[in-house]
Order: structure tokens, then C-alpha cells, then sequence
């Protein structure tokens, strides 16, 4: 396996670390198709109950590596569509459809699609040094990697605009402010919180947070009533799983739960 991406599983949590600090861990292809496939097999792996997505060195991502891109010269028309279709929004789709908890620890700057990967994981804790870039105007680019659905809605469209339009580096206290980030600690502490985080989540009830994920990711983009159906069903689901019973009957007998994530 490529060294680019460094990957174990400790304690049911799926570490996936990016694996480039002399390039500011800018992703390549290569690299997207990586972590798009251990975030599906995380989803399918029961013995993994959560995902945590970091980096090495400075840098958690800064951007797409557009090393070998052409920058001139005729382009067929879909070519650009298809690869970003394929790419970036691959990448993005892969964490917000992954089945377990996806805490994104941001060890640094995260810039384009690097800050889109970020604020698609369910929980975002970032190191003090660490900011927010959405490069793409400085590069006379449209933001891609589904930062134009993503980021509205989390901060608004107002300061999504704001972020989108002028592309200033936010720091890691700011974007907490905004709610793009859970968490600011100080950069010693990022791994030791993360593990934390991840080994909370990996002692849950993964069936019941992978469904309360689907439902609020769809939440945004659902009327009431297809909201409140969706609901419905999660919990008629959920209902049929051990720990779901296993949280009813610990309440009922004044104990501590014991899930297992399934």
C-alpha cells in the first residue's frame, strides 16, 4: 500500500492519515481513491464503529495537487465536469455517506478541497495553528468538492459568500466561531482529543448514529413531512437492533450500557 496514506485500526476506530507534509499533504488522485475506498470499507467492516481522517507534518490539506495539469491548451467539452465529478466530489460523497462517525482532526492549514474534507466529517477538531482556506478565488476557479452545498449550509449563505468571494485564511478560533469547527485545542492535544472523540463514539450505538447521520444530512433538504417520515423509519430500523434494546433495558434496570455495535 502506498505510504501516501497511512492507515490502522485501533480500538474499532479507522485511522486514515495523509501522508504528504512536503507538499502540505495536497491530494492526489491516487490518494482521494485511497481514502474512498477505507471509508467504504469502513462502512462495511462491523469491527470499525468510527473514522478519523488527519495528516502529517504541518499541513492537513492544501488543496488538490495540481502538479501535471495542463494550464492552457484545447479541452474537450465534459472533460472538466467528469473529473471533477469523479474526483473531488467522489471524495466528499465517500465521508458525508460513510455508515460511521467521520471525525476530521485538522492539524493545519486546510485550503480548497482539503477544507471541504473537513467540513463534510461529521465532527471537526482543529489544532490552534490550523485555518481555513477556500483557495479557489485566488486561482480564478469555482469552488468544487461540494463546497458550494456544503459550506451554506453550515455558516449561511452570507458568509459562505464571504469565505467563497474573497478567500482569506481563517483561522481555526474563527471557524469555531462560525460552527465550522467543534473543537479548537492546542496542537499537543489534537491526537490525544481525537482519540478520545473517536473512542466515545466507537462504545456507542453505531447503527443508531449511523442512522441519526443519515437523517440530519438529509434534514436540509427535506420538507417536514419527508423529514418526519425519515424519522419514523430510522427508528423502526434501529428498533430492531441489539443495542437499541440493550440501551432500553440498561435504563429499565439502572445500569451502565454495554453496546456492540449492532
Amino acid at each position: 500500500m502506498s505510504s501516501d496514506v497511512l492507515h490502522r485500526v485501533e480500538n474499532g476506530v479507522s485511522w486514515i492519515t495523509l501522508n504528504r507534509p512536503e507538499a502540505m499533504n495536497a491530494v492526489t488522485r491516487d490518494q482521494q481513491e485511497r481514502i474512498i475506498a477505507l471509508l467504504a470499507d469502513a462502512s462495511a467492516d462491523p469491527s470499525v464503529r468510527a473514522v478519523v481522517i488527519t495528516a502529517t507534518g504541518k499541513g492537513f490539506c492544501a488543496g488538490a495537487d495540481l502538479r501535471g495539469t495542463p494550464v492552457a491548451g484545447e479541452r474537450v467539452a465534459g472533460d472538466v465536469a467528469r473529473t471533477i465529478r469523479l474526483g473531488a466530489q467522489r471524495l466528499i460523497s465517500a465521508v458525508l455517506d460513510c455508515e460511521k462517525p467521520v471525525i476530521a482532526a485538522v492539524n493545519g492549514t486546510a485550503a480548497g478541497i482539503g477544507a471541504h474534507l473537513a467540513f463534510a466529517c461529521d465532527l471537526v477538531l482543529a489544532a490552534e495553528p490550523a485555518s481555513f482556506i477556500e483557495v479557489f478565488v485566488r486561482r480564478g476557479l469555482v469552488p468544487d468538492g461540494g463546497g458550494a452545498y456544503l459550506l451554506p449550509r453550515l455558516v449561511g449563505p452570507q458568509r459562505a459568500k464571504e469565505l467563497m468571494f474573497f478567500g482569506d485564511s481563517l483561522p481555526a478560533s474563527d471557524a469555531e466561531l462560525l460552527g465550522l469547527v467543534n473543537r479548537v485545542v492546542p496542537a499537543d492535544d489534537l491526537a490525544k482529543t481525537a482519540r478520545e472523540w473517536a473512542d466515545r463514539l466507537a462504545a456507542g450505538p453505531t447503527r443508531a448514529i449511523a442512522l441519526t447521520k443519515q437523517l440530519v444530512n438529509a434534514s436540509l433538504d427535506a420538507d417536514r413531512t419527508t423529514a418526519f417520515a425519515a424519522e419514523a423509519a430510522a427508528q423502526e430500523i434501529n428498533m430492531t437492533t441489539r443495542d437499541a434494546n440493550e440501551g432500553v433495558a440498561s435504563f429499565v434496570e439502572h445500569r451502565t450500557p454495554e453496546y456492540r455495535g449492532r
